[in-house]
């Protein structure tokens, strides 16, 4: 390099590129070392990471979960008779047998287990000389015809039909309470985090597949949190041969673009290796792989690709005034480092924002991207210059860049028009009115939560939601259960004035839309005085005498705690669609608005609806402040870079349209705001500002030069134009890929993404220059030098 050009170098570009070889080999140690970290990541969730721990709902969840029994993370399997029904001894010995093999599993809570076959399953009746009961299955069972007819009695006097028994006799549950860490059976001194595909996978090989197969009349159906993570999980699979494509797809279209294999493989293999780095960085930090944080490593390809094709492109087309590799390769890192630098980050702190949603697999998400963002700026800005300036460009693309230089362009001559003066205005007016429209639709029709019955995250034909179905169809209590917590004194939740409470409460839920039913110790009581008194309908009620009261509530075993201080109310909604959530917290609050005193507290909120109702509401709370965020820092990011107002409104605006087309996107396809969705628009931003950043450092050179406003942007479509075009559409067709993944939450993001991707690029290349119509002053800049950190 002549002196005039080491003249003009930075340190950093000295640092780099006097010393090409020791970088080289510390990036070969580094990535040794992490490839081999990144073998050794595994799949990995648990439950509290899914929920806003510090959410006021949550904090009382947390805080009276030893009072609560079975309301929190639990799996329920529906043992089903095809022919028939329950009361045969084939049937019953299953059960049995599908009972003792749930027990044993590890990591299920076995004294809170409940099924036919358990203890804690009674049946009570009012007789001429009192009340009797006893075991649903007595210990007289011995298949007979006179035990099942006294079984089928039992059941019947046992509560348990639509609850544990269905309602139509043809199939029961078993009840499995989870705990989050359980004893090792070696070191009793050591605790092991429950594996929940593992879980998954001994609820399918051990129950499903074993007991279908012994007895062909017995169909299993299973459903609850850890089930439907350790199918996400599975589905993960999957991913690996999604990302396999869009390499390939990736591959493919690189070399079309740069006519250059070695750049083609240059860009791909130090993309591949930021990948490695961050999965091996994850690793090193204690991070899993979940289901959510699955899209960081396609985020980090995405934005790698798109930090290598500006470079490949740049050197491709100094390489035809440079006498050698080398010199390319500098000249294209000194022009393209600093806006890189920028870009990533924006991208890295618009990443960082998400930290303030208050769940668990978000928190690693954002950390993780935050991550691969930072090894990025090692691997596409300084190992691929590097690498490019040993492997050189083919003649052939340099030949065709010197072409393209010289070359008119109809394509981007004609692009080029969205800067004219006629045409800017139509541009301007055309954002203006889909951005008004868009912000207006989804305001009124975007929604946060799931907005389908079941586990929105698989697909309506999965066997998951094919087995909540059934036990939606065929039993009383869905399995969406919303639980307030009655806070009292001790001894206090059996008072007169306590349960009065309690009763008016569940009168309101019965009567609000989206519930089932309501159950508690009252539903108990009432039953119990009734029986009392000859089984009269018209003592079915509440006695004012407390010593009635006390008796009444000594068999609502689980309906109240040790000490009688916490009793809570079970409210069974049809399902967890985000407006039935809504509908029922908001009845829960009015209440206890009313009748909350200083003894007596309504406190929301268990059971898995109460923990979506916490999700949605952080959601809610956070998106916009969210947004709001990542904007700021990006438009405090251009205005340190370009030192301008008009520069940084030219970048951020089309920014802010994608994100108001995206949410009107979602609400037209019925897509909920919720935890795997709200990244994605967030994460978009921090791609999307890639190509306002490249474009327009490119153009404002051009008009430093003294070009009128429609001749820069053409030059500046002409070299870094094809590249942001390029990228667009590569990353939409690699990401477009997920769509036909099992896994609906994927395919939902892979939909979103694709679509971010290409209104990204196309905000970039057609509002980026029609706002610069009005915004920027040409003449102002002509020849100036000190303006912007970009400039030389």
């Amino acid at each position: 390099m002549s002196n005039h050009h080491q003249d003009k170098a930075s340190f950093l570009e000295r640092l780099i590129f006097n010393n090409r070889p020791a970088v080289i080999l510390i990036c070969l140690l580094v990535s040794i070392f992490l490839f081999y970290q990144a073998s050794q990541i595994r799949p990995s969730t648990s439950f509290e990471k899914m929920i806003p721990l510090s959410h006021p709902f949550i904090q009382n969840m947390m805080e009276h979960r030893n009072d609560l029994a079975n309301l929190g993370n639990t799996v329920r399997i529906s043992v089903e008779a095809k022919d028939g029904d329950i009361f045969t001894k084939e049937y019953m010995e299953t059960l049995r047998q599908i009972n003792d093999e749930a027990f044993y599993i590890p990591g299920v809570d076995r004294s809170g287990l409940k099924s036919l076959w358990t203890p804690s399953v009674r049946w009570t009746e009012v007789t001429e000389e009192g009340f009797a009961g006893g075991e649903v299955i007595p210990q007289t069972y011995d298949g007979s015809a006179e035990s099942m007819e006294e079984l089928r009695s039992n059941v019947l006097k046992s509560g348990q039909v639509g609850r544990l028994v269905a309602n139509n006799f043809k199939s029961s549950i078993v009840d499995v309470p989870l705990l989050e860490s359980y004893p090792d059976p070696n070191d009793q001194g050591k605790l092991i985090k429950l594996d929940y595909q593992q879980f998954s996978h001994q609820l399918e090989e051990k129950i499903r597949e074993k007991y279908q197969a012994q007895n062909p009349n017995v169909q299993i159906h299973i459903i609850g949190f850890a089930k439907k993570v350790g199918d996400l999980i599975d589905g993960l699979v999957m991913v690996v041969g999604f990302f396999a494509i869009a390499l390939l797809i990736t591959f493919v279209l690189l070399y079309w673009f740069s006519w250059c294999i070695r750049s083609t493989v240059g860009v791909l293999v130090t993309t591949l290796v930021a990948v490695g780095w961050q999965l091996g960085l994850m690793n090193l930090v204690g991070f899993g792989l979940d289901p959510y944080s699955m899209l960081v490593p396609f985020l980090i390809f995405a934005i790698g690709i798109s930090h290598g094709v500006q470079k490949i492109n740049g050197i491709a087309l100094q390489s035809s005034g440079a006498d050698n590799p080398l010199m390319a390769a500098r000249r294209t890192f000194r022009q393209l480092f600093l806006p890189g630098m920028i870009a990533i980050l924006a991208d890295a702190v618009g990443f960082i924002t998400l930290l303030i949603i208050d769940i668990g697999v978000i928190h690693e998400l954002a950390i993780g991207a935050s991550i691969g963002v930072a090894v990025i700026v090692f691997t596409n800005l300084i190992l691929l210059p590097v690498a490019i300036s040993y492997l050189g460009i083919s003649k052939k693309a340099i030949e065709r860049s010197k072409k393209d230089e010289v070359a008119e362009k109809p394509m981007w001559r004609l692009l080029s028009n969205v800067a004219h003066p006629n045409v800017a205005p139509f541009m301007v007016v055309l954002a203006l009115v889909g951005g008004v429209s868009s912000f207006f639709y989804q305001k009124a029709y975007l929604q946060v939560g799931d907005l389908d019955q079941g586990a929105p995250e698989l697909r309506p034909d999965s066997r998951y939601n094919q087995d909540n179905d059934f036990i939606i169809k065929n039993y009383s209590t869905s399995s969406d259960v919303l639980v307030v917590m009655v806070k009292t004194a001790p001894e206090g939740c059996s008072a007169f004035k306590t349960l009065s409470a309690m009763d008016e409460l569940m009168w309101k839920m019965e009567n609000t839309k989206g519930v089932q039913s309501a159950v508690s110790m009252v539903t108990v009581s009432r039953q119990m005085i009734k029986g009392m008194n000859e089984g009269n309908l018209k003592w079915e009620t509440l006695s004012r005498n407390q010593d009635v009261l006390n008796n009444s509530i000594a068999r609502a075993d689980g309906l109240y705690n040790a000490d009688c201080s916490v009793a809570p109310v079970l409210v069974f909604l049809e399902d967890h669609k985000a407006e039935t959530l809504k509908r029922a917290v908001s009845s829960v609050q009015e209440f206890a608005k009313v009748n909350n005193q200083e003894d007596l507290d309504f406190r929301l909120a268990a059971g898995n609806a109460g923990i979506e109702a916490a999700t949605n509401e952080v959601i809610a709370s956070s998106e916009l402040t969210i947004l709001v965020l990542v904007y700021i820092w990006v438009a405090v990011m251009c205005m340190i870079t370009f030192r301008s107002v008009p520069a940084t409104i030219c970048i951020v605006l089309p920014l802010i349209l994608t994100s108001i087309l995206g949410n009107a996107l979602m609400a037209f396809l019925g897509i909920g705001m919720k935890v795997a969705t709200l990244p994605v628009i967030a994460l978009g931003v921090g791609i999307g500002v890639d190509y306002g950043i490249y474009i327009y450092s490119r153009l404002e050179s051009f008009l430093r030069a003294g070009l009128p406003l429609q001749e820069a942007y053409y030059q500046t479509l002409k070299s870094t134009g094809k590249a942001v075009l390029f990228t667009g559409l590569c990353l939409a067709i690699g990401v477009a890929t997920w769509i036909f993944s099992a896994i609906k939450f994927q395919a939902d993001m892979g939909l979103m993404l694709t679509f971010m991707f290409v209104v990204n690029m196309f905000g970039a290349l057609l509002l980026l220059p029609a706002l610069a119509r009005f915004l920027i002053k040409p003449e102002k800049l002509v020849g100036k030098t000190g303006g912007s950190l970009l400039s030389h």
